[in-house]
């Protein structure tokens, strides 16, 4: 059960914008931010925030970005990351046997060595507390350039901020997310819980 309801997009018209950039990567607004929107300033924040981790523009893969977000919203636990990450992985081309593989990539030939790096560094930057080691960093830079790695750690950054946020708020996850997660991980234990809409 939602802590606090998602109000709807109209009630903030000055944050249209904002929200079309949603629709355009994951074809509907996020609950979390329109239950953000309680406060403008915080949801364009985070718009801007998304447009430029999420730059298409950048090095990394859009894909591959939103595995790292998933990686880390598992390490963190928050469920709706999770599922939003999955579709937005799908939505830019990774195939279905790497979303089925995510949770078991360090040993599936769905990944190559260069995505299990990046994929262990984001584990251990997102365990509290910290877990990147010096060595693991050098390694990581051996396979991936310094603006790749800012790349990977800015995905990194934002989704201990939207973890903590929608985990927190128990922010009710919308149907599309929910049946894919369902669908692609419900048979190793993915649940929506506190999350189901």
């Amino acid at each position: 059960m939602a802590r606090l309801q998602p109000l709807p997009p109209e009630t903030t018209p000055e944050l249209k914008e904002h929200f079309d950039f949603f629709l355009g990567t994951l074809g509907f607004t996020p609950n979390s931010v329109l239950t953000m929107q309680r406060k403008p300033k915080l949801a364009r924040a985070l718009a801007v925030l998304n447009a430029a981790v999420m730059d298409p523009e950048g090095e990394v893969d859009l894909g591959f970005r939103r595995l790292i977000g998933h990686v880390v919203s598992k390490v963190s636990g928050c469920l709706y990351c999770q599922a939003h990450t999955l579709l937005g992985a799908r939505n830019f081309g990774i195939s279905e046997a790497k979303l089925a593989d995510v949770w078991s990539y360090a040993s599936s030939p769905h990944y190559s060595e260069r995505e299990r790096l990046a994929l262990d560094f984001a584990l251990a930057a997102a365990s509290q507390p910290n877990a990147v080691t010096d060595q693991q960093f050098e390694q990581l830079k051996q396979h991936w350039s310094e603006g790749e790695v800012v790349e990977i750690l800015g995905v990194v950054a934002m989704f201990a901020f939207l973890n903590r946020w929608n985990d927190t708020l128990a922010t009710p996850l919308e149907a599309v997310p929910d049946e894919l997660a369902q669908q692609t991980l419900g048979g190793q234990g993915w649940d929506a819980g506190k999350h189901r809409a």
